[in-house]
């Protein structure tokens, strides 16, 4: 086993503090899913995790401590000198005679932190196999397939292609998880996850508001004066509305249970907002309007003023 102290770059006086920012340090820059693939970044993260189990450990950290002081150099031939004999000069060193003899000393320390590796030498608390690290990906789905949901092929890193299904009410940014899809284990343990990012790309004349879907809907003059009953598309398809008389430009209109699903299964409404759109040239009615005059009293600025 190399030098703990070494392998989190502290001194061997460092307080429990120091030992602790230097390894949250090191294994931010050197965790599995910062670096997939990086069989050496994985190998390094693993002597600095064991590195920090034994000094984050007061107990742990005295024994070595001891065992170092008596001759004992864990750094230069990591297990061989296990039994007993002392390495790199250093006199014969017994772990029984340790200050904690009754406890197992090093023997059992070591098997500790080697197991955690992945089972090395057998040890009595070996866990599974480290898990293949996850992948991320992002799918761009049309408007009404997010509303709508159904099937959509993603092409993963490597040129793998997998269908995805897209839930109804898919919202921008929401993210599918598709279990033993990443990439494999290097230890033989389950393979990671594909993680898919949908991307909703804009429609040309529906807007999302949480679960509400809003419309800007153009009417004419006489629809907006006489009331009307007017076609208007909605995501389920198109449905007919009534325009009442006297409407202007930014009168909303409510289709109950016309938008996008929601978490509890409940949908949203449609918000249609009646835009008046005058014709570009229309001489009957410019006639009209030059004669036409406002009701006494009628200001539409009127609630503009202070």
């Amino acid at each position: 086993m190399d030098d703990p102290y070494k392998t989190l770059g502290v001194s061997k006086t460092a307080t429990a503090d120091e030992i602790r920012k230097a390894y949250r340090k090191l294994a931010k820059e050197l965790h599995p899913d910062s670096n997939p693939g990086n069989a050496a970044a994985e190998e390094r993260f693993k002597h600095v995790s064991q590195a920090f189990k034994l000094l984050s450990d007061p107990d742990k950290r005295a024994e070595y401590d001891a065992a170092a002081r008596a001759g004992f150099h864990p750094g230069m031939g990591g297990m061989g000198g296990m039994g007993g004999a002392g390495m790199g000069g250093g006199k014969p060193f017994n772990f029984r005679q340790s200050r904690n003899a009754g406890r197992g000393g090093f023997e059992d320390i070591f098997s500790d932190l080697f197991t955690d590796m992945g089972g090395q030498g057998g040890g009595r608390h070996q866990q599974a196999p480290r898990k293949g690290a996850d992948i991320r990906q992002s799918v761009t789905v049309d408007f009404m397939q997010a509303a709508q949901g159904g099937k959509h092929r993603v092409t993963l890193p490597g040129g793998r292609t997998v269908d995805v299904a897209v839930p109804s009410g898919a919202s921008d940014g929401q993210v599918l998880r598709l279990r033993g899809q990443g990439e494999p284990s290097p230890m033989g343990g389950k393979p990671g996850d594909a993680l898919i990012e949908i991307k909703v790309a804009e429609h040309k004349y529906f807007s999302r508001a949480g679960d509400d879907v809003r419309l800007e809907l153009p009417i004419s003059v006489k629809e907006a004066a006489l009331g009307a009953k007017v076609r208007a598309p909605t995501i389920d398809g198109p449905v007919d509305v009534r325009v009442p008389p006297g409407s202007s430009t930014g009168t909303l209109l409510r289709l109950r249970g016309k938008g996008f699903a929601g978490q509890k299964g409940k949908r949203g409404d449609q918000l249609i907002r009646l835009m008046v759109a005058l014709p570009s040239s229309d001489e009957a009615l410019k006639a009209f309007l030059e004669k036409w005059s406002p009701p006494e009293g009628y200001d539409p600025r009127k609630g503009l003023r202070s």
